[in-house]
């Protein structure tokens, strides 16, 4: 009979609690600043379902809360119940690709809490709403970049180039 050690699971029970406390952490985040700006600084009931936005860097970035029907950059259409399947499904393909090298690197536990906290915030809004609160607006460049995002969304891109770094890294010792 063969005894299972910790080095042969494909990830420790400490290192899932790692992952889990990352995203509890941005999921905590992003659904704490979306309450935030859409309850204490902009909101108001007269207006549907926002008004107006507030210069945080003049020129360049404000606090401009919109919702937002579509999937990442506006694309994959509007259905909140394939939008909300398609991100669980990629985020078991991000599991079943990952878990291995999450055990070897903090790198890839870190980007995959991440990913998942930022997933997991996002698909509560479509859930409760509807659709993702976006609040967060680099406007300086209008032609180039209008996206307006949110807290779960950076953290969803941070861990995906994470993830692309720890490719490069190990590929480098490899």
């Amino acid at each position: 009979m063969h005894s299972q050690n910790s080095s042969d699971a494909p990830t420790s029970p400490l290192h899932l609690a790692f992952i889990g406390v990352i995203a509890v952490i941005v999921l905590v985040l992003d659904q704490w600043s979306k309450h935030y700006v859409i309850t204490h600084v902009y909101f108001d009931a007269q207006c549907v379902p926002w008004c107006g936005h507030k210069e945080l860097i003049p020129g360049w970035l404000r606090v401009a809360p919109e919702p937002n029907f579509h999937g990442a950059f506006g694309l994959l259409g509007s259905s909140t119940f394939l939008l909300i399947v398609m991100a669980l499904l990629v985020l078991v393909v991000f599991w079943l690709s990952f878990r291995e090298a999450a055990e070897r690197s903090v790198l890839v536990r870190v980007a995959f809490g991440l990913i998942l906290g930022g997933a997991v915030a996002n698909i509560i809004d479509r859930v409760h709403y509807g659709y993702v609160i976006d609040f967060i607006d680099f406007y300086r460049f209008p032609n180039i970049w209008h996206f307006t995002f949110n807290v779960a969304d950076s953290c969803i891109t941070t861990g995906v180039a994470l993830l692309l770094l720890s490719g490069v890294t190990a590929r480098r010792h490899a």
